[in-house]
């Protein structure tokens, strides 16, 4: 089948994107590129002219979401305060090889739910562990570690351009359920960003692991965070995941003047409102850590297809999904084009299916996520 020609071409495999992610931090601008003005769409302008009566109470609906104003997300930041103390070397190399996966929640096609669409998901795509050694394109992926209820755990992350600090970002972009644990719960402790992270056995040859083997690029502790202020108030596989998307702001741990786009060589813009027409392929990165993974290698899976759709409330934009058999760990990495040239994160992992693992679901980044990323660039500092 020959596919129509767009102005925004995907790339044909992943290497190709990892190609584009060599970037260095002064060849990456923001990006604002694809991003629907929010005034001319009727729910939005409806719900802007009816802003919510008690500033900073979560909404009740998207629409109320789309209305709220800087006053109204100081107050939601203020009300869910994010603290995040962790002493230096907290977590050493045993402490980070021990940390189990964050459980990528599971959702099966083939189960009874409440879906507003489900589309027949895609064939499996099997993933691949990322060949050593990781060239400096890897640098922007990397491991999340944080303290949950259930003990030790980690996640994935991509380092994301900063609108409001170009070439100087320290912003990591996650799922929601890899910082915050939705209703009844809270945000998740000792939160470090480790980029680049790398165990690779044939590097030691039988010695310990050095720092400058595991963390290359250092250790980076979370000192601001925000979750979709819906992400607070509900829980569960269901419309949250449709808002499972998570940013950090992050300090090196040695207290080192560098950002992090600078110390890793770049960082991703995200293509905020990216036309579902144009998303032809999706290539996922990740550290999965349940079986029949550990944990310790970067992967990815390349989907050459379309993702398909998913969707638990038809007011909010419906998932992508993926043919991937990553598992839980994989949360919260990133999912790659190409686009003019660079590549651009459009998605994260979220949810999945298991046992066995054959795809992948990560929410669509349209007006709401792009809010609430603009608000944190501009002010939680």
């Amino acid at each position: 089948m020959t596919m129509p020609k767009t102005r925004h071409r995907t790339a044909p495999a992943a290497a190709a994107v990892l190609a584009a992610l060599a970037l260095t931090a002064t060849a990456c601008e923001p990006e604002d590129a694809g991003s629907a003005d929010a005034a001319s769409t009727p729910a939005t302008t409806a719900a802007a002219t009816a802003a919510s009566a008690k500033p900073g109470a979560l909404p009740g609906s998207l629409q109320d979401l789309a209305g709220w104003k800087l006053d109204d997300w100081a107050r939601f930041v203020s009300e869910n305060a994010f603290v995040n103390e962790v002493a230096q070397g907290f977590w050493s190399i045993a402490k980070m090889e021990n940390a189990k996966g964050r459980p990528t929640p599971e959702y099966s096609h083939k189960s009874p739910g409440n879906t507003v669409v489900r589309d027949d998901p895609p064939a499996a795509v099997p993933a691949r562990p990322q060949p050593h050694p990781y060239s400096p394109a890897t640098a922007v992926v990397g491991k999340i570690f944080m303290t949950a209820p259930e003990g030790d755990s980690m996640c994935s992350g991509t380092v994301v351009s900063d609108p409001a600090n170009p070439g100087r970002s320290n912003l990591v972009y996650t799922a929601a359920h890899c910082l915050h644990d939705g209703k009844g719960g809270g945000w998740l402790k000792n939160i470090v960003f480790v980029p680049g992270y790398n165990r690779d056995g044939q590097a030691s040859r039988g010695r310990q692991y050095t720092e400058q083997q595991v963390s290359p690029y250092g250790r980076w502790t979370a000192v601001r965070a925000l979750v979709a202020p819906t992400w607070v108030k509900e829980t569960g596989v269901g419309p949250n995941s449709q808002f499972d998307y998570g940013i950090i702001r992050v300090r090196n741990e040695n207290g080192s003047g560098k950002s992090l786009e600078e110390t890793v060589g770049g960082s991703v813009p995200i293509w905020f409102n990216a036309p579902r027409e144009q998303i032809t392929s999706a290539f996922s990165y990740g550290y999965p850590a349940e079986r029949p993974f550990d944990g310790m290698e970067l992967n990815h899976c390349d989907s050459t297809v379309r993702p398909v759709r998913l969707s638990f409330d038809q007011a909010r934009p419906p998932m992508y999904v993926i043919g991937c058999t990553m598992t839980g760990g994989s949360s919260g990495g990133g999912w790659f084009i190409t686009k003019d040239g660079k590549p651009n994160l459009i998605s994260v992992n979220s949810i999945g299916n298991r046992n066995p693992s054959e795809y992948m679901a990560g929410p669509s980044l349209q007006d709401q996520a792009k809010q609430a990323f603009d608000y944190f660039s501009k002010n939680a500092k």
